[in-house]
């Protein structure tokens, strides 16, 4: 009887006055391992002629049994995970979400099919004509009565109108919960959400209708939401008629927002923030706001980017988060709005596969946001439209055998039918934008150039054949994270990454990593594959 496992004492290994029958004991390396994965029981540790074993059993004094415990780990659940009033607030069983994907790829499919778990997720309305996200929070309502859902609202600058847009349809469809994301500061649309959900009880409390969860990446921004909303934009909108002078008067009571989500180096519009520096910063933030204003209810603090594993998820939790968010390892499932060739790309994935490129939406700043580099062009192709921006003055200014390239290669169309369709497109989608760009050829430019980068990551989502190499998959280091660990079992296969599977060995791997730790501060020496949770079909 020998195994490898062991204990190394010091003057700080606990003393356990129990006793173990026997019968119970596991001493083989795999009937331990199997004992720790049950963790929803404890595991009680006894050594037998210098061997140790575990057994799930153990009773007070030595009567009852012929070994004495050495260690222990308690029974342990992912309810222990985060803050339970992220659970209690959005009525989920995990401190967790799915973070929005734009266009769609957080789908609605995605966005029911974990919310039937009681997980929720964000759906990605993002860069969507109003019709189709109509359309789908018609569908998920259908399929989510009681939620939990969430649906995303970006920051628009250069297309206020759809900013605008998903608001009126949001507070169309009365949907309580909205995830905003990229905002670099307050706009008059996310407060008008915020404090069109104000109301008064019975009691006279505050009642917070329309919650908020903003992504952020940098203190100053969180600043912005976790202070009340300022009057400069709450004077207007009660002017306008579009809140009452009490709601206005509510919303300088509360913060902007309920949740904060520290968005470190994550797939699509990032800072590439170190999780480890940006997640205290914004948690002490945090506190010193709470300090200052004594809400009623403290504001969570949760972080995504780079959760792709379950080391990661406990790490994240360990930092101090009250909740996780995910989201590159979504889009490869099977629920969300991405093509098939997308699907089987991002499934192998490493993690040094990603890089940045511009961003459609933010293209005339210079934002950059993180794509998928392995199988295609995007990225080259995009930076090199935006070198050519910074160069020009207009699309008539560029050297004709540049202008040759481009049509050939990247456009695959003379420039003028490219904007024949930028003008159709835009005078259908905010014809302020068309307007504006007729008169001012640097504009017109941008406009065209966006044409490539807002289609090439529609050519991703509908898998367009002969557009391969133009293929905009945003993506983060946790993919290539998430690819590694699952090798090996069921879930490397593309075909059998569903969300909910996802999610569910996050959370119970780190749980179980987590108890492997507490055996180590025990001094409980185990064997190095202890330490890996390979996910395994769901019962």
């Amino acid at each position: 009887m020998t195994n490898n496992v062991s204990i190394t004492k010091n003057s700080l290994s606990p003393q356990w006055n129990w006793s173990v029958p026997e019968a119970t004991v596991s001493y083989d390396e795999a009937g331990i391992q199997e004992k720790l994965r049950s963790v929803d029981k404890a595991c009680y540790f006894v050594e037998n002629n210098g061997v140790i074993g575990v057994s799930h059993e153990a009773y007070p004094g030595e009567k009852n049994g012929n070994h004495n415990v050495v260690a222990f780990v308690a029974a342990s659940s992912v309810d222990q995970l985060g803050d339970p009033a992220f659970r209690e607030a959005h009525k989920t069983c995990y401190a967790y979400y799915a973070g929005a994907m734009a266009n769609g790829i957080a789908s609605a499919e995605l966005v029911i099919a974990l919310g039937k778990a009681g997980i929720l997720c964000s759906f990605g309305a993002g860069g969507c004509v109003p019709s189709h996200v109509e359309n789908s929070l018609k569908q998920i309502q259908a399929e989510l009565p009681d939620g939990p859902y969430a649906a995303n609202l970006i920051h628009s600058p250069k297309e206020p109108a759809l900013e605008r847009g998903n608001v009126d349809l949001f507070l169309k469809y009365k949907v309580t919960t909205v995830e905003a994301s990229a905002f670099l500061g307050l706009t008059e649309q996310v407060v008008r959400y915020r404090a069109a959900g104000l109301s008064l009880d019975a009691n006279g409390k505050t009642v917070i209708g329309n919650r908020i969860i903003a992504k952020i990446s940098r203190t100053e921004v969180a600043r912005h939401f976790m202070e009340p909303a300022p009057l400069k934009y709450l004077t207007p909108l009660v002017e306008k008629g579009l809140i009452t002078a009490q709601q206005a008067e509510l919303a300088q009571q509360v913060p902007m927002c309920d949740d904060i989500t520290a968005e470190a180096d994550s797939g699509g519009h990032t800072d590439n923030r170190p999780m480890v520096t940006l997640l205290p910063a914004i948690i002490a933030l945090r506190d010193e706001i709470q300090a200052e204003r004594q809400y009623p209810e403290t504001l969570r603090v949760g972080a995504g980017g780079g959760v792709g594993t379950p080391q990661a998820t406990l790490a994240t939790f360990a930092l101090g988060a009250d909740f996780i968010v995910t989201g590159s390892i979504n889009q490869p499932c099977l629920e969300s709005g991405s093509s098939d060739p997308v699907r089987k790309a991002l499934a192998v994935a490493q993690m040094a596969d990603v890089t940045m490129a511009p961003a459609a939406d933010m293209f005339e700043m210079g934002v950059k946001l993180q794509v998928l580099k392995r199988g295609t062009l995007f990225p080259m192709r995009a930076q090199k439209l935006y070198d050519l921006y910074r160069e020009y003055d207009s699309i008539d200014d560029i050297p004709a055998d540049e202008r040759q390239k481009l049509e050939k290669q990247v456009f695959r169309a003379p420039l003028e039918d490219i904007w024949k369709g930028t003008v159709e497109f835009f005078e259908e989608r905010d014809p302020e934008l068309i307007a504006n760009a007729k008169g001012n050829p640097k504009r017109k430019m941008a406009l065209i150039f966006r044409w490539y980068l807002g289609l090439s990551s529609r050519w991703a989502n509908t898998g367009e054949p002969g557009r391969e190499m133009d293929y905009q998959i945003w993506a983060g280091s946790a993919l290539g994270a998430f690819n590694a660990w699952v090798k090996g079992s069921y879930l490397e296969a593309v075909e059998n990454r569903r969300a909910v599977d996802v999610a569910t060995h996050l959370m119970q791997g780190a749980v179980y990593i987590q108890r492997i730790q507490a055996l180590k501060m025990q001094g409980v020496v185990l064997p190095s594959t202890f330490a890996i949770y390979t996910p395994q079909p769901l019962g």
